[in-house]
């Protein structure tokens, strides 16, 4: 992608009512703008980060045997009184009664959508176990929010869902999540904590919390003898027969009796993974993107844009990227070399190729990787193909 032909509108100067350092990045590396409180849009930049993200998960939901389905956002208030969570939430829906007077809600989650869902599909143990997960959108009325992505209004998560027989099924299903939560969040570059939990107004007997360490975390978690800030992005649940028992939702076993179906719930916060990803990811001159969830692999800086021959180098370099199916960015504005560096640092994409004079003069690149400001000059030839295969082993690594 040209530069010239997307949006990603960079500021120089700290926005004053970002907070966090993910929040005044996310803002500054133009990969968001806030609509207004609370809601946010996702521009080019940061949709890749989010489709990039959203790609690792659905491949570490496929290793658990779960399948995506997409629920809808409109949910009936009927539903949650049956269990209680109506009253249990409060405020924080978004409740509303429509034309014909429904009383409708805005989907906070969707335990009870699932369930009734499943209730009306799944009849036998033959049916179970039942994996089943989407990737969504979910309101909440935040009273207060803040630090961007961390805290929102609207905002996108992965929700899975586990449908059992028996107790053994849910702790199989449990523990597979679990173990594909650590690789999901290893593949976005975080250190994080997994803690046991309190399982809150969802229910249940057991929780495990996932927090990112961080600066500006609004959680506390013990690492070690130390109190850290720590950001939440994920909390599965061994739900029971919470919502099975209170919607109806059972199934015949082996001897024909009537049983409610054993359930956990596995949430993400998806879009808070980018905040969670920049926070432990950046430094003075910004962001740091880890190899697979970063909008593009390399970006490629025309410097002395005025000069036709320069720019056309630094195109054929771009092509050439590209045709062997390298995501770059090429930055072909009409700047300053010192506006595109800092953009370059900026954005934080792992490759940096420099196209100037000297690849005029003797054939050479500059090729910077954005996490150690390592440089290296060498042929034009060499480079190209250095990151070719570089690139061809990270996807060998984690195959799509």
């Amino acid at each position: 992608m040209r530069w010239s032909k997307t949006l990603i509108p960079t500021l120089k100067e700290v926005p004053q009512d970002a907070e966090s350092t993910s929040h005044k990045l996310l803002l500054r590396a133009g990969l968001v703008r806030m609509l207004m409180a609370g809601a946010y849009s996702y521009l080019p930049l940061g949709l890749r980060v989010l489709e990039n993200i959203q790609n690792i998960i659905r491949q570490e939901m496929s290793s658990c045997s779960a399948s995506e389905l997409l629920l809808p956002a409109l949910q009936p208030l009927e539903l949650w009184q049956r269990t209680g969570r109506d009253q249990d939430l409060g405020e924080v829906m978004f409740k509303f009664t429509d034309r014909r007077g429904r009383k409708i809600c805005l989907g906070p989650t969707h335990e009870e959508t699932i369930t009734d869902l499943v209730r009306s599909q799944v009849s036998s143990y033959k049916q179970l176990p039942l994996v089943l997960y989407q990737i969504q959108t979910k309101f909440r009325d935040e009273i207060r929010p803040r630090f961007g992505l961390i805290r929102a209004c609207e905002f996108i998560m992965k929700d899975a869902y586990s449908f059992d027989s028996d107790e053994a099924g849910l702790d199989k299903n449990y523990q597979a999540m679990y173990q594909a939560y650590l690789r999901i969040f290893k593949r976005c570059g975080l250190n994080v904590v997994a803690t046991e939990a309190d399982s809150g107004v969802m229910g249940g007997k057991v929780s495990h919390e996932f927090m990112v360490p961080a600066q500006d975390g609004e959680d506390v978690v013990t690492v070690g003898s130390e109190k850290v800030n720590a950001i939440e992005i994920g909390h599965i649940f061994k739900l029971g027969t919470k919502y099975s028992a209170s919607l109806g939702a059972n199934f015949l076993d082996a001897n024909g009796k009537l049983q409610p179906i054993i359930m956990g719930c596995y949430g993400i916060g998806v879009s808070r993974l980018i905040s969670a990803v920049i926070e432990q990811n950046n430094d003075k001159d910004g962001i740091i993107w880890p190899d697979e969830v970063t909008p593009y692999k390399a970006i490629v800086l025309s410097l002395d844009s005025g000069d036709k021959a320069i720019k056309e180098l630094a195109l054929n370099v771009y092509q050439e990227l590209g045709n062997n199916k390298i995501d770059v960015l090429f930055d072909d504005r009409d700047e300053r070399a010192g506006v595109k560096f800092k953009d370059a640092d900026l954005l934080g994409i792992p490759l940096q190729i420099i196209v100037g004079k000297n690849t005029l003069k003797d054939g050479t690149l500059e090729l910077k990787t954005r996490r150690n400001q390592n440089k290296v000059i060498k042929p034009k030839e060499e480079v190209l193909k250095e990151i070719i295969n570089l690139m061809s082993n990270v996807k060998t690594q984690n195959p799509k």
